[in-house]
């Protein structure tokens, strides 16, 4: 942490000063620009950026007013999951999504799982459509129909934060050695095992996809830059690998409670 930005934490958080939790904000705001962006063009135009933004800036006042920068901890690392689970939490609020998207989403989901059951591997586009009744035209409307569904579906699978607040996303899916509750870390961890095992069987586009996605951070059209494809492309590309994962999660944590 550089001394000025050090400084402003100490000003905020030993005096309250008002103009150190105002610089705070405008020295964060590009994090929260950033996290919109990468959401932004799952939504289909449904929403404004600076909807988005403005969403997002409620988690990251959320995160100043509740780091504790004595802990060591960066700051970003903290923020990143309120900041985006603000702007989750907003869409969720206004349930825009139509009820039959949900159910067009579950039906590839298991399709999908189904498929894949059957034939011992991630099954091709043509075998989806097929087991579908669909053409492949038909298919790739239903990825682009389904994509807003996958925006906030698997965060839902990995439940919430090690507050209790926002949902944490893949790259914070890691057991806490600190945790208050021993079931809790063991089910996170169990929970984490899953998502790996998942990833590892996902088709090697789509994996590389979510690793640029999730743990690299970069936007769906820097993705596309790397690999050689269109924005659309990698849209239709994140939708298919978390269709998969989301299966995978929904059916071993059902039987990790049997």
């Amino acid at each position: 942490m550089m001394a000025a930005e050090s400084l402003l934490w100490q000003q905020y958080k030993n005096n309250k000063n008002a103009q150190a939790r105002e610089k705070l904000i405008l020295n964060y705001l590009p994090m929260v620009r950033y996290i919109a962006g990468r959401i932004s063009p799952s939504l289909q135009g449904y929403f404004e950026y600076d909807d988005l933004v403005s969403a997002g800036v409620y988690g990251l006042i959320n995160a100043i007013e509740r780091f504790n920068p004595d802990l060591g901890y960066k700051f970003e690392t903290f923020a990143f999951s309120r900041i985006k689970g603000s702007i989750l939490d907003w869409l969720r609020s206004l349930n825009w999504i139509p009820q039959s998207v949900f159910r067009k989403s579950k039906e590839l989901e298991n399709a999908l799982w189904e498929l894949e059951q059957k034939l011992g591997r991630p099954p091709a586009d043509e075998e989806v459509a097929a087991y579908l009744n669909m053409s492949s035209e038909e298919y790739k409307r239903l990825i682009v129909q389904t994509a807003p569904v996958t925006l906030v579906s698997l965060d839902d699978h990995l439940g919430p934060a090690d507050d209790g607040g926002d949902n944490s996303p893949l790259q914070e899916m890691i057991a806490d050695a600190q945790a208050a509750d021993p079931v809790l870390s063991f089910e996170a961890m169990e929970v984490k095992k899953i998502l790996i095992q998942a990833i590892d069987k996902l088709p090697e586009r789509e994996r590389l996809v979510v690793a640029l996605y999730y743990y690299e951070g970069l936007t769906l059209k820097e993705i596309g830059q790397v690999i050689g494809v269109s924005e659309s492309r990698v849209s239709q590309l994140h939708t298919k690998a978390i269709l998969r994962l989301r299966g995978q999660l929904s059916r071993k944590k059902n039987e990790l409670t049997v």
